[in-house]
């Protein structure tokens, strides 16, 4: 992500939710170069959501690249119940999710941000976490709780170390986690209006692999080829590191 304008403010969980978001983009080179970095910036940080990305640390350095990408393109590129664009789990695809993607750029520009990511939409979780980081405002994440707690669950389901992350976020997060869908989708109050087809997460089907997933917006379709990682991630991380010394 780039944020051209606009200045940083840090918050209780900055650290953790820049860390989640650079362990949450895809893991190329330069992520496994940054591994010692992120091992630092979270030295001496207390609490479940650091505990929850050291272990997802400790498992992407002995991983290595080769297998944590492919475990990557696996987990989050091929299937809807584990999108990480935070819209799908509330409008589907919808007409009402152009708005929402509107909303989020606003949300950005009201803490002197502006989104200017060419390839990853706005309410791509990466890009939220970093905002949250740099603004501490955890509006965004507490608006789209009730789906990083489905995507939470559907990471839990298939096993994969990448559910530590979003335990971290939602750790930071007020109340406890809910334990099973159901939960979730009261958190939700009430689930989806009745256009909103492309939300069969908050249902009993799969949502992968249907005509009403995710729509042919860029950068919510699976993918086959490699995610970059935000150049601002990389930037952003030695100074949050630098708080810690």
């Amino acid at each position: 992500m780039r944020w051209p304008r606009g200045g940083g403010a840090s918050g209780s969980y900055a650290v953790e939710y820049q860390a989640a978001a650079r362990c949450l983009t895809y893991p190329d080179d330069a992520f496994h170069t940054d591994l010692p970095l992120l091992r630092r910036a979270l030295e001496g940080r207390r609490g479940a959501p650091a505990r929850h990305l050291r272990v997802f640390l400790d498992h992407a350095e002995a991983a290595g690249p080769g297998e944590l990408e492919r475990h990557y393109v696996q987990t989050f590129d091929f299937k809807n119940r584990r999108c990480l664009y935070l819209s799908w789990w509330t409008d589907g695809d919808t007409r009402r999710r152009g708005e929402t993607l509107v909303a989020f750029k606003e949300a950005y520009r009201a803490h002197g941000l502006e989104y200017a990511h060419d390839e990853e939409l706005p309410d791509f979780l990466p890009a939220v976490l970093e905002f949250t980081a740099l603004s501490g405002s955890d509006t965004l994440l507490r608006r789209n709780r009730p789906g990083l707690e489905l995507l939470r669950l559907s990471l839990a389901e298939c096993a994969t170390p990448y559910v530590r992350l979003l335990e971290a976020v939602c750790a930071t997060l007020p109340g406890p986690s809910p334990k099973d869908r159901a939960a979730a989708k009261a958190m939700a109050r009430g689930g989806p209006p009745r256009e909103d087809v492309g939300l069969e997460p908050y249902g009993t089907g799969t949502g992968a692999g249907t005509a009403t997933g995710p729509g042919p917006e860029p950068g919510t379709g699976p993918r086959t080829g490699p995610r970059t990682g935000p150049a601002d991630t990389r930037r952003l991380l030695p100074l949050l590191d630098g708080e810690q010394r």
